[in-house]
C-alpha cells in the first residue's frame, strides 16, 4: 500500500473513532436532556390539573355565595309568610319560598359536585407532583454518573482532534478535500476494503462498503500504484490489505 492510501486509511482510524466518541458523548448529554423533558412534561401536566382544581374552586365558591344570598332571601319570605293576610297572599309568598328551596337543591348539588371535582383534581396534581420528585432525583442520579464519562469523552475527544490535525498533514489536499467530504456524506466511512471472492481464478470483487461487484481493474490498479480509486455506487475510497496485494492472483 502507498503512502497516500496508508495515510487515508490511517486517518480513517481516528475518524471512526471520533465518531463513536462523537455518539457516544451525545447520547449521554440527551441522556440529562430526556430526563428534563420529562420533567418538564409532568411539570405541565401539574400546572394543568392546578389550573383546572382553581375554576372549579372557584366555581363551587360562587355557587355557595349565590346559595347563601337565596338562603338568606327564603328567610326573609318566610317573615313575610307570617304575616301575610290574605290566602292568596299566603300563597303567592309560599310558592316563591318553595321555587327557592327547589333552586338552592340544585345549586347546593352542583356546589357539592364543583367542590368534589376540585378536590379529585388536587389528588391528579398531587400524583403528578410526586412523579415530578422522584425524576427530579432521577436526573441528578443521571447527571452524576453522565458527568465522569462526559468529562472522559471529552478528553478522548481532545486526544483525537489533535491526532487528526497531525494526520491530515500527511494527505494530499487534493485526497483529503475527497475524503472529507465523503466522511460526511457517510457518517465518518470514507474508505471500503475491496472484498476478494473465490478460491481460485477468475476471482470477484466487491466493495466492503456497499458490497456491490466492483471490476478487476480496481484491484490492478491499486496492487501497482499509489492511487486513489472510488467504488462506483457508493463513492468510498477503496483499498486492498496488505495480504491481498501480496497475493496478486489476477
Amino acid at each position: 500500500m502507498g503512502k497516500v492510501l496508508a495515510a487515508l486509511l490511517h486517518l480513517q482510524s481516528i475518524e471512526r473513532q471520533l465518531v463513536e466518541v462523537r455518539s457516544r458523548l451525545r447520547m449521554r448529554q440527551n441522556a440529562v436532556a430526556a430526563q428534563q423533558r420529562k420533567i418538564d412534561q409532568f411539570r405541565g401536566d401539574w400546572g394543568e390539573f392546578n389550573r383546572r382544581r382553581l375554576d372549579r374552586r372557584k366555581e363551587a365558591d360562587r355557587l355557595e355565595l349565590d346559595l347563601r344570598q337565596r338562603e338568606d332571601k327564603v328567610a326573609g319570605l318566610r317573615g313575610v309568610l307570617n304575616t301575610a293576610k290574605t290566602n292568596k297572599e299566603y300563597a303567592a309568598v309560599l310558592t316563591q319560598i318553595n321555587t327557592l328551596k327547589a333552586d338552592n337543591a340544585k345549586l347546593e348539588d352542583q356546589a357539592l359536585k364543583a367542590m368534589g371535582e376540585a378536590e379529585s383534581l388536587k389528588a391528579e396534581a398531587d400524583g403528578v407532583q410526586a412523579k415530578i420528585d422522584d425524576e427530579e432525583n432521577r436526573l441528578e442520579s443521571v447527571k452524576s454518573s453522565a458527568a465522569g464519562e462526559i468529562e472522559k469523552l471529552n478528553a478522548m475527544l481532545a486526544e483525537l482532534s489533535a491526532q487528526r490535525a497531525e494526520a491530515v498533514l500527511h494527505v494530499p489536499s487534493e485526497e483529503l478535500v475527497l475524503f472529507e467530504r465523503i466522511a460526511d456524506k457517510l457518517g465518518g466511512n470514507a474508505m471500503a476494503r475491496i472484498d476478494i471472492e473465490g478460491k481460485k481464478p477468475p476471482f470477484s470483487y466487491v466493495c466492503g462498503g456497499c458490497f456491490m461487484t466492483l471490476n478487476a481493474e480496481h484491484v490492478n490498479a491499486l496492487q501497482s500504484r499509489d492511487e486513489v480509486r472510488t467504488c462506483g455506487s457508493c463513492g468510498r475510497i477503496l483499498y486492498l490489505e496488505a495480504v491481498q496485494e501480496a497475493q496478486k492472483q489476477l
